[in-house]
């Protein structure tokens, strides 16, 4: 027989005589006449109840079923007569696949976030992280679903890379050389490795998109990017996920329009099709989440150039931990300030000062500031980053060596800019980011399902 699982059984219309269903045990209580089980098989936040009499052969067996173990149950789907639930099964038979052990960690009672990061290999079976893990798919397919009705075209993009998009320098490398001859020689000799040259695992693939933007038009990549920064707070983790499209024939304002769009899109698909784990974070979670999505959705988002923004801050009266300079990236605090306090609503911050952003962003006429732009929203912060691109290889040149880039380097990207180039823009989206703004979670290592962080490589 074919297994069904939970989350159709409970959208059931009637009665079904006969079905099987596989899951892991909740709860369970027994009594000389009956057993009682709570089945949750991860497709749902909803368990099922079931039902095992004694007259079942292996009844003495059921005795011996603990919270977290595996059983398959054949039975009736019939109507409850219990308050909040509508179907129950009658069992006809109870095979017992595995039976946990007695120190199974995960009981009734609630856990903190801290413990469950503790065992990230059980946590899922949480209502909060089965739940947070079941939206994190969903939006994985939203994001795939809004790019393909647009008609943009789906990029996989090197993971192992020679270039740093960023210029931060952040990056874990890539080698084939074993340490003791590395340490004998006293220096890293890249014509032996197996790239001849220095790689490193990717902290963007927008470079690559860039390509690809100026043959097919509109592309976007979604995969894992890396940073090897020593940081140990609640918004880092060295192994991350981005959302990044590339649009050819497109300007800053465009850019924004389609961050815009997308952000409201991935909203609305939440609550509209994860509902009922979404329930979970609006009454359990964060109260005022629903507040916050329902402005996502509804709202038409702010924009302000940095200058303003810097201006605006300083006139704000509010003390914060970070000095606010005119020319200095903004801290997160006062991100949140502008989003959550100031403005009640996602802004986008443009035209930064040229000397904070990387040499790819395209120059604006003032010579000063660059057509950037990031998106911030309350209680998160900077969850979009994009710019229009440097299209004038002149201009491009310039800004390369400006920052001491080696141009032969980018040999490649420049030649984008000598055949055929045209305005073109993107941005980047962290999705982990995104998860925590949907869910009201803190952290970034709770929407994760094994987060890598500095001395932490466990899972």
């Amino acid at each position: 027989m074919k297994r069904t699982k939970i989350n159709i059984l409970l959208a059931s219309d009637e009665p079904i005589e006969k079905i099987l269903v596989k899951g892991w045990v909740r709860t369970k209580r027994d009594s000389k006449e009956f057993s009682f089980m709570e089945l949750n098989d991860g497709s749902c936040l909803k368990n099922i109840q079931v039902i095992a009499d004694s007259r079942l052969e292996n009844y003495s067996n059921i005795s011996a079923i603990t919270t977290g173990s595996a059983v398959g149950v054949e039975g009736k789907l019939v109507e409850s007569p219990g308050k909040g639930q509508r179907w129950e099964i009658h069992a006809e038979c109870v095979d017992i696949i595995n039976v946990a052990t007695e120190d199974y960690p995960l009981q009734k009672k609630r856990h903190s976030d801290e413990f469950l990061r503790t065992i990230a290999h059980l946590r899922a079976r949480s209502n909060k992280y089965g739940a947070a893990f079941r939206i994190r798919s969903e939006m994985a397919f939203a994001i795939h679903n809004f790019y393909h009705e647009k008609g943009f075209r789906y990029l996989h993009t090197p993971i192992i890379t020679g270039s740093d998009c960023e210029g931060a320098g952040e990056m874990f490398r890539v080698t084939s050389l074993a340490p003791e001859a590395v340490a004998k020689a006293g220096k890293w000799d890249f014509n032996q490795d197996f790239f001849a040259h220095e790689a490193n695992l990717t902290v963007s693939g927008q470079l690559s998109a860039e390509m690809f933007a100026l043959a097919l038009g509109d592309v976007y990549t979604f995969g894992p990017t890396f940073r090897a920064e020593n940081s140990n707070t609640s918004r880092h983790v060295a192994e991350f996920w981005m959302v990044e499209p590339e649009m050819a024939f497109c300007d800053l304002a465009g850019n924004m329009d389609h961050a815009e769009e997308l952000l409201k899109y991935l909203t609305r698909y939440a609550l509209l099709h994860c509902s009922e784990d979404m329930a979970l974070f609006t009454e359990f979670v964060d109260k005022g989440l629903k507040k916050v999505l329902d402005t996502l959705v509804d709202e038409e988002y702010a924009r302000i150039s940095y200058d303003d923004a810097v201006e605006l801050l300083l006139k704000s009266g509010k003390k914060f931990e970070y000095m606010v300079v005119n020319g200095k990236d903004l801290q997160s605090e006062h991100e949140r300030f502008l989003a959550g306090e100031y403005f009640k609503k996602p802004v986008f911050l443009v035209n930064y000062p040229k000397s904070i952003k990387p040499f790819y962003m395209r120059v604006n006429d003032d010579g000063r500031t660059v057509a950037a732009m990031d998106l911030l929203v309350p209680r998160i912060g900077e969850i979009i980053g994009g710019s229009q691109r440097e299209e004038r290889l002149e201009m491009l040149e310039q800004r390369m060596d400006q920052m001491g880039l080696p141009k032969e380097s980018y040999w490649w990207y420049l030649d984008s800019r000598r055949f055929g180039s045209v305005p073109h823009a993107g941005f980047g989206m962290g999705f982990e980011r995104l998860l925590m703004l949907i869910t009201g979670i803190t952290n970034i290592r709770d929407v994760i399902p094994f987060p890598r962080t500095p001395g932490n490589i466990d899972f």
